[in-house]
């Protein structure tokens, strides 16, 4: 009789202690599998990188792997320290006691903490809604203050119609259209504008021209306004110009002005310019903007030839500047 009592107590703890086992490995596998799904930030591209903070809050997204992993590893701790604890039962009916405790204390940890799935869950969702950027192929990158008709260009210079790429930290979509000649695709993007003021006080639209000029292989169409229409004054533009130009020298760089239809003899001169500057290089960009800018107007169609035929030297170069740089880390590789 107690033989056969010990055999039950024996059998009963056995098998709760598996059960519990089972339980913890159910839960813990496709934890690490969630982990092991998403690609470490520092492997990732700069580009990659620069928008998953963007998106998600500079180490928000480590922070919310790193809470799985530690779910992960409680789920383990505790689904084993359970299971042994089982294992020792001295009656069937301990046994069954020590396995309603351990699965009550799984259950527990992942009411309390579990919501960190959900939170990985939506990250993966939001990345996976973000566009697709072509990270090796070359790209004409129009860059410039806010409304002075980078968008319209875009659509001009596209060889098909432009697509709306939406980010997820903001409303606006950016256009990201191609450019195909001599049996090669280029991309060609606007970005949102840049103000003038300093890298810690930019938002993230400002953020994201600057990732794209810093990461991706760009050759810059730098856009001009000087009718007036766009918002930013004539000599804020020059300002934010010539720290771009200067932050950014080694890109292939083409200089125009747009609007150029609305442009009269005397330069627009916004009230709080000093219209008396002694800053003959200021005085000079308000007449007729940087040295070589191409004048253009999409509404009178002024200078379009030109432009296209400028840009698709330029994209040549940038072809060749690319491949001529991979061709020296073949070497040095």
């Amino acid at each position: 009789m107690f033989i056969g009592i010990a055999n039950v107590a024996k059998r009963e703890r056995n098998r709760g202690a598996k059960q519990l086992d089972a339980l913890m490995k159910e839960l813990a596998i496709p934890l690490r599998t969630y982990i092991e799904d998403f690609p470490n930030k520092k492997y990732l591209h700069p580009y990659e990188k620069s928008l998953v903070e963007l998106t998600l809050g500079d180490g928000n997204y480590e922070e919310v792997l790193g809470k799985v992993e530690a779910l992960r590893k409680k789920v383990v701790s505790v689904g084993k320290e359970h299971a042994s604890i089982c294992a020792k039962s001295l009656s069937k009916r301990e046994a069954g006691e020590r396995l309603s405790e351990g699965m009550k204390k799984l259950e527990e940890i992942f009411l309390r903490e579990g919501k960190v799935v959900d939170e990985l869950l939506n990250i993966a969702k939001i990345l996976r809604a973000m566009p697709v950027v072509d990270l090796e192929t070359p790209t004409l990158c129009l860059v410039g203050a806010p409304n002075v008709g980078k968008s319209s260009l875009v659509r001009l210079l596209s060889t098909g119609k432009p697509e709306i790429c939406n980010y997820p930290f903001t409303t606006r979509g950016i256009l990201m259209g191609h450019i195909t000649f001599s049996y090669q695709n280029f991309q060609v993007t606007d970005t949102p504008g840049l103000l003038r003021r300093h890298d810690e006080d930019r938002n993230n639209l400002e953020k994201l021209t600057l990732a794209v000029l810093s990461h991706l292989p760009t050759a810059v169409l730098y856009v001009h306004d000087l009718s007036g229409e766009c918002g930013t004054s004539p000599s804020d533009q020059f300002v934010i110009y010539k720290e771009i130009r200067e932050r950014f020298s080694n890109h292939l760089w083409l200089d125009v002005l747009s609007k150029c239809d609305l442009l009269e003899e005397s330069p627009v001169v916004y009230v709080t310019e000093d219209v008396n500057c002694d800053d003959y290089e200021l005085a000079k960009y308000r007449k007729m903007g940087p040295d070589g800018a191409l004048c253009v107007s999409v509404k009178s169609e002024m200078g379009l030839d030109e432009l296209k035929s400028r840009v698709h030297k330029l994209l040549g170069s940038q072809f060749m500047k690319i491949k001529g740089n991979q061709e020296k880390l073949e070497v040095c590789g």
